[in-house]
């Protein structure tokens, strides 16, 4: 009975000093890695996003210099802290997300061998597993590679048209994966970015506004050129359409002769998606000046019924 006993304690204090010891050596180890794992993620996520934030801001930064007219109407409308915005939160969460599945399966490896657990299988299934997974996530993988160069690279953001080759519209969102257009019909079109291949952004920098004044052929030509020089020039002096005009519009001449019809053209560099508004005020300037001075449109042939020839500007 005694001898027992005393083999029960004699084992039990055996079995709390291996406990103990392995504690103080393995335990200890185990603290370690789990409390140095958790510094070195919170350090690298957070250098992560500082590096990100300061990139896209530069990068921005650079862009909206471009012009004062760019730079302006992009802080009234708030596009460029919703820019920043967006890809700052895109990217640091897949980074701050990769950082930590990095760190902390390093740290349970280590861990796991603190266990003295046999890790060369373990390590074996999971590259062939990764291998596996590789090949059949290959879209998934292209599309995220491709959403984190879009981003880094500023090729389009909130707010911009776009045109994909898919669908054109504007830009409601981005992610790693997809970026989302709403065309003017209003239809929401969801595109991989792995599957863009080229990218027009109609609204980086600056536009164009492109504006063909057709009149007779019977007119003449530096009479209606000076006109037109005075309509653009009221145009660009007008202080509801100044701001939107980055310099003065430029009447480049005869564009074209076709029968009856003498085609002047206009060129006007305007802030990003504020073209057409400039060409419709031209057009519509011009055809008031063109009553005014008794510019005749050009003559459409055959007549219309009535026996009547009409003209259109």
């Amino acid at each position: 009975m005694h001898l027992t006993l005393n083999t029960t304690l004699e084992t039990a204090a055996a079995w709390s000093d291996a406990v103990t010891t392995w504690l103080l050596t393995h335990g200890v180890r185990i603290v370690v890695i789990l409390v140095v794992a958790t510094l070195a993620r919170f350090v690298l996520r957070r250098s992560v996003h500082r590096l990100v934030r300061r990139s896209i801001d530069s990068r921005l930064g650079a862009r909206l210099q471009e012009n004062r007219a760019t730079r302006v109407l992009a802080s009234a409308t708030g596009a460029t802290h919703e820019r920043r915005r967006q890809r700052t939160e895109t990217l640091g969460s897949v980074l701050g997300s990769l950082i930590t599945a990095i760190v902390y399966g390093v740290a349970t490896l280590m861990v796991l061998g603190e266990f003295d657990l046999n890790l060369a299988p373990l390590l074996a299934s999971a590259g062939v597993a990764g291998v596996a997974l590789g090949f059949g996530a290959q879209s998934l993988v292209k599309d995220f590679l491709s959403g984190v160069f879009m981003l880094l690279e500023d090729q389009y953001g909130v707010g911009d048209i776009v045109d994909t080759g898919e669908a054109t519209g504007t830009v409601e969102e981005v992610t790693l994966r997809i970026t989302k257009l709403r065309d003017p019909s209003g239809v929401a079109w969801y595109v991989r970015n792995g599957e863009i291949v080229r990218i027009a952004n109609k609204s980086q920098g600056w536009s164009t506004a492109v504006v063909d004044l057709p009149v007779s052929y019977a007119e003449d030509v530096e009479r209606v050129l000076a006109i037109i020089r005075t309509v653009v020039t009221e145009v660009y002096d007008d202080p509801q359409w100044h701001p939107l005009m980055i310099e003065p519009p430029t009447v480049a001449g005869v564009e074209q002769i076709t029968g009856t019809t003498v085609t002047i053209r206009v060129f006007a560099k305007t802030v990003t998606d504020q073209q057409w508004g400039v060409q419709r005020v031209i057009r519509e300037r011009a055809k008031n000046a063109f009553d005014r001075a008794g510019v005749q449109a050009p003559v459409t042939y055959p007549p219309a019924p009535g026996g009547t020839i009409t003209g259109t500007v």
